[in-house]
């Protein structure tokens, strides 16, 4: 119910959109000409329309749509698939879905080879006479094999029955395929058949398992007949597959064709025997007219009119099972794009966009249950609220030295076993957070995790990066100092670094936020150095003439001007820093987004890997609107001279 609510409100969405726009463009004064930044102000209504149209080419190729209008659609195309497996392979030695028969294709191409192996035997240099009349004989023994088995006068009578009772057994199928009632169930073997799909699941419901708290997926696509229908398909697929697997245990050697190849195997062994070692071409000639000879034996070879009652009887059926598909068959066309559901002997699964493109609805109920601290992922929440004591937030805020600087010592237990504290010693509680206060809410997981080594490593290179970058734009000593250090790290990856960093400063937070620090840094200097240097002159020199003093210059009329280049610079070190942070939670990391990635990776999780991308994408998105909110409100006079 969920999917099709959303499916239809994205439509109306859409559509309301784009009527609302068309009459607003019809209603609408525009009064700035073409380039002005005023005519792309606005628009939210195009925003929407952008975003649920994203929205429902995920929703339709992640075969969710199907899943929410058809939910037993999955359940009953795996029992078609079951039924088109079974088929093929009787399909496939006929001219139905290919060219040929197969016993045409099969005699052709060994044809082929006995021609092409006679041609290389008589033009050998490197055999005598005498060995080449032997070899081609063994040839012409082998071509005869194949008339033996494709004269019908030769066929034995049991061959013929056998072909008759399968061919029977079809037309049977296709006759009781019609009712409405096949495949005959009892009472009680239908109540046992509701139970198993009762206990089977939904398709690609999600399940946390009892007790442990970690999610678990049910097979990908439940395999019990859940419908009348899927039923219906689900007995005719068992009952092909006893057939297919009789047809192709079926040969057609009759006692001509069984005493003609034991001779010539016989013949070429006593010949290859009788071969000395400096002989040994002669010997692998021989050997591969033995290869052929075999694949002959094994080949499916019958007279031209043998099969065709058994064709015909394949295609009444296929043609009969493909009309009882009925509406199935446009849900697979329309609602199943790029792929469709398939069967792999007793299993079967999605083969397509719906394999790697998790269906919405599956991907938000994972989510929440990785959000919840009872499941989580790795035992770690994706986001949760704890309530944290205020003193372990001081303890982390004030410095420990702050009691070491204090005058006295420490207490020292007494005697009898006792500390007492003093001053210093409560101090010293305070500064470490060993002490109690109320408590607040205070949010953990994976994702404030990430969130917050993104924001201190930022906040850490806007505060020196931007000071730097405005004094290098300033000072000709900065630029010529601090510029060769600056380019010398700038263009080296953020990769490059990270294991040097990681192998020094460890893989807690220390060295994934100084890896941040470097990589916004010098985003910040660039940026500030070139809103300091971008300046217009002629403002300096009003502000000189009006008396202004150098901080009153920085202050009011360089720094505002350089204002629009830093918050651009924030923006960019943003993306930065969150494609620098997953790969180095990638390398190293017990939490965050990139390592729950890394982990998800290594399972197939598709859905847990869609989910960290759409995380870290609406992440940087928070930012970035943020920032563009910041933009607008302090920098009204961007873009305006």
């Amino acid at each position: 119910m969920f999917t099709q609510f959303i499916t239809i409100l994205i439509l109306v969405s859409i559509v309301g959109c784009i009527l609302y726009g068309r009459r607003l463009i019809k209603t609408e004064k525009v009064d700035a000409v073409f380039g002005n930044p005023e005519r792309a102000k606005g628009g939210t209504h195009w925003i929407i329309v952008g975003s649920s149209a994203i929205l429902l080419v995920w929703l339709y190729y992640s075969w969710d749509i199907a899943k929410g209008f058809y939910p037993k659609s999955a359940n009953e195309l795996c029992q078609v698939a079951k039924v088109n497996e079974s088929l093929l392979g009787l399909k496939y030695q006929f001219p139905i879905e290919e060219r040929e028969f197969k016993s045409t294709s099969i005699i052709k191409i060994e044809n082929k080879n006995l021609s092409k192996i006679s041609n290389e035997i008589k033009g050998s240099q490197q055999l005598n006479s005498q060995q080449k009349t032997i070899l081609v004989g063994f040839v012409n023994k082998t071509s005869q094999l194949i008339p033996l088995l494709t004269n019908e006068n030769l066929m034995e009578m049991d061959t013929k029955i056998k072909i008759k009772e399968m061919t029977d057994e079809l037309r049977l199928l296709s006759s009781n395929f019609k009712k409405k009632d096949y495949p005959f169930e009892t009472p009680d073997e239908k109540s046992a058949r509701q139970i198993a799909v009762s206990e089977q699941g939904d398709w690609g419901i999600i399940k946390v398992q009892a007790g442990t708290g970690s999610i678990e997926n049910t097979i990908e696509v439940p395999l019990i007949a859940a419908t009348d229908r899927g039923l219906k398909f689900q007995a005719a697929a068992e009952e092909l597959t006893i057939i297919n697997d009789k047809f192709f245990k079926l040969r057609n050697h009759n006692p001509q064709f069984k005493n003609s190849i034991k001779q010539l195997k016989e013949d070429i062994k006593a010949y290859r025997k009788d071969l000395s070692d400096a002989e040994e071409i002669a010997s692998n000639y021989a050997k591969d007219i033995v290869k052929i000879a075999r694949r002959i034996e094994f080949a499916s070879i019958y007279p031209p009119s043998a099969l065709n009652d058994m064709q015909n009887a394949i295609v009444e059926f296929d043609n009969l099972q493909k009309a009882e598909q009925g509406g199935l068959r446009f849900v697979d066309i329309f609602l199943f794009p790029a792929g469709t559901i398939v069967s792999s002997g007793t299993s079967c699964s999605e083969q397509g966009s719906g394999r790697w493109l998790p269906k919405p609805s599956d991907t938000l109920n994972k989510f929440i249950l990785m959000s919840k601290p009872s499941v989580g992922y790795k035992n770690i929440p994706l986001l949760w609220i704890d309530m944290m004591d205020v003193s372990k937030i001081v303890g982390f805020i004030l410095p420990d030295w702050i009691a070491d600087i204090l005058p006295g010592e420490y207490p020292v237990h007494s005697s009898d076993g006792v500390v007492k504290q003093n001053f210093k010693g409560k101090v010293l509680k305070v500064v470490t957070g060993d002490f109690k206060l109320f408590k607040i809410p205070v949010p953990y997981g994976h994702i404030w995790d990430s969130f917050l080594r993104v924001f201190l490593g930022l906040v850490f290179g806007i505060l020196i990066g931007v000071p730097l970058g405005l004094f290098m734009g300033l000072n000709r000593f900065a630029k010529g100092f601090f510029d060769p250090l600056i380019e010398l790290y700038r263009p080296v990856p953020p990769l490059a670094w990270a294991p040097l960093i990681i192998s020094v400063l460890g893989i807690d937070n220390t060295g994934k936020v100084f890896l941040l620090f470097m990589v916004s840094l010098s985003i910040m200097i660039i940026s500030a150095r070139a809103g300091a240097s971008g300046t217009q002159l002629s403002k300096i020199h009003a502000a000189h003439s009006l008396g202004a003093s150098k901080k009153q210059i920085l202050r009011y009329v360089i720094f505002p001007n350089s204002l629009p280049e830093i918050l651009t610079g924030i923006r960019v070190a943003v993306g930065m820093c969150w494609g620098t942070l997953v790969a180095a939670e990638f390398l190293a990391g017990t939490t965050g987004i990139g390592f729950v990635e890394n982990v998800a990776k290594k399972y197939f999780q598709y859905e847990v890997i869609w989910i960290t991308i759409f995380i870290m994408g609406m992440l940087g998105l928070l930012f970035d609107v943020t920032l563009r909110k910041i933009i607008d409100k302090t920098i009204p006079w961007r873009g305006k001279g």
